[in-house]
């Protein structure tokens, strides 16, 4: 063949290549080509839906506002979606069947009746998720099945400052990106009606950081936990004492630990 023949030839084979290469690609053909197994797909928000109560019928924090923005910002992270309300009104049957858990930041008797309070007991036992922040132990005084549904009620705060915090448990969820201690500067509940027996600690104060002899410390066994889990029925519950302060709401540490709280209480992990 001549010189010039093979020369026309030339576009000729470039163009049956061009036209072979997906053939050749989809059996593996090459070698070197991107992998066809498409990337993990991150959570989304929506997957799951958590109700944040926030009523202050007691001490109202002025934290509030910043808690609900914040677990708006954890739940698009974490694959939950975060409705967060003061209304006592949204807590019925009906209405509770629409999310995974609900989480309460709350104080003082909350204006719910006999018919409410069933709802959101049953809502737990029957296999769904509470999560108790702060001062949500300082709330249902007279209702003894809230206490023992989460596991304590508040008995004062001897301490607000900078403590060292113990990581008990580095393998749940809610802990195991946190180290062994850390510090944080925060407002530190003592709980009464509350026994190391019926809940599982991950938090608990380091008391070498505080003074045992404030005003207000009540409990005699040296024994502060800070964040625990329980089961109630088929549900579970989470609470951490911690979130008076803005600063701790900001910190990345105690986001993780709601984010993880949360949704091992919905029963994800």
């Amino acid at each position: 063949m001549s010189l010039l023949a093979r020369t026309r030839l030339v576009p000729y084979l470039l163009l049956g290549l061009l036209l072979l290469a997906p053939v050749l690609n989809s059996c593996g053909g090459s070698p070197t080509g991107p992998s066809s197994t498409p990337p993990p797909t991150p959570p989304t928000a929506g997957n799951r839906r958590l109700l944040y109560l926030t009523t202050s019928a007691g001490f109202r924090h002025d934290v509030l506002p910043l808690s609900q923005q914040v677990l708006r910002d954890i739940g698009s992270r974490a694959g939950f979606e975060t409705v967060a309300t003061e209304d006592v009104a949204m807590v019925t049957r009906d209405n509770l069947a629409r999310f995974d858990a609900i989480a309460f930041f709350t104080s003082g008797e909350l204006p719910m009746n006999d018919d409410q309070k069933a709802a959101l007991l049953d809502f737990v036992r029957n296999g769904k998720g509470f999560v108790g922040i702060h001062s949500a132990t300082d709330t249902f005084y007279s209702w003894p099945d809230y206490g023992l549904l989460l596991g304590a009620i508040f008995d004062a705060h001897p301490w607000h400052q900078e403590v060292t915090i113990r990581v008990e448990d580095q393998t749940h969820p809610a802990t195991r990106s946190l180290p062994a201690s850390l510090r944080l500067n925060d407002e530190i509940y003592q709980f009464r009606n509350w026994s190391r027996a019926d809940v599982h600690v991950l938090l608990s104060l380091d008391t070498a950081s505080v003074d045992l002899h404030a005003e207000d410390v009540r409990r005699s066994d040296g024994d502060f936990a800070l964040t625990w889990t329980r089961n109630e029925g088929r549900g579970r519950v989470f609470y951490t004492a911690l979130g008076h302060e803005p600063g701790v709401w900001q910190d990345a540490r105690f986001q993780q630990l709601l984010a993880g709280g949360i949704r091992w209480a919905m029963g994800d992990q």
